[in-house]
């Protein structure tokens, strides 16, 4: 079980993103759809495009919101730092890919916890440069052991920001999207302190904590 709460979650989510909520990060979910919808348009080779960079994308983004709820700096420019581990991050969203994808075609059910499943992996990437993709998609194995449902209803819990964000013709996304990646980065930390004996191999969780938001009284 996880220690924070899911109010308590979003609480802090909301907290570190004061100050950013439009720039960088509102601007960082505009270049990521607009990536997305250049991409898309590609004739004939968008989906594999598509395929090939989402890994990278994927690494950077989390790169992006742990620095945000460890109190560093961010930029827009970060989106991109997954390219440069590109191997790697390749690898880990190919793999991604097709476990959920074979899961999938038990049932839409088991593709869906098995997305929740490797969730974390890119988290655990981005503190851990020297695991390999598949040491980290092991590691979050280890890691989301008994947290697949805790996740599940975090997510749940922006059911309503989802749906006005729907109703605002998508526009709403460009600011939902950090609201939930700041929320799972802070999951992230809280089974992290959990699971770190057992699975973090080159980041100890004493070295990167995670600061209290700064709360205006």
């Amino acid at each position: 079980m996880i220690m924070l709460t899911y109010n308590e979650i979003r609480y802090n989510a909301r907290e570190y993103l004061k100050g950013k909520w439009n720039n960088p990060c509102a601007l960082i979910f505009l270049i990521l759809a607009i990536i997305n919808l250049g991409v898309s348009a590609i004739p004939y080779l968008g989906s594999v495009v598509s395929l090939l960079i989402s890994g990278p994308l994927a690494l950077g983004m989390a790169i992006i919101f742990l620095k945000l709820v460890r109190g560093e700096e961010i930029s827009v420019e970060m989106i991109f730092a997954g390219f440069k581990d590109f191997t790697r991050s390749l690898t880990a969203g190919l793999l991604i890919f097709i476990y959920v994808f074979l899961w999938s075609l038990l049932l839409i059910i088991p593709g869906i916890i098995a997305s929740f499943s490797y969730a974390m992996t890119f988290f655990i990437m981005a503190d851990n440069p020297n695991l390999s993709a598949n040491e980290a998609i092991k590691a979050r194995k280890e890691m989301m052991r008994g947290h697949k449902t805790d996740l599940f209803l975090l997510e749940l819990s922006f059911i309503g920001w989802i749906l006005l964000s729907v109703l605002s013709f998508g526009i709403g996304f460009l600011w939902l999207g950090s609201y939930i990646y700041t929320a799972n980065a802070i999951f992230y930390h809280e089974i992290r302190v959990e699971e770190a004996p057992q699975v973090i191999i080159e980041a100890p969780y004493e070295e990167q904590t995670v600061p209290p938001p700064d709360i205006e009284e």
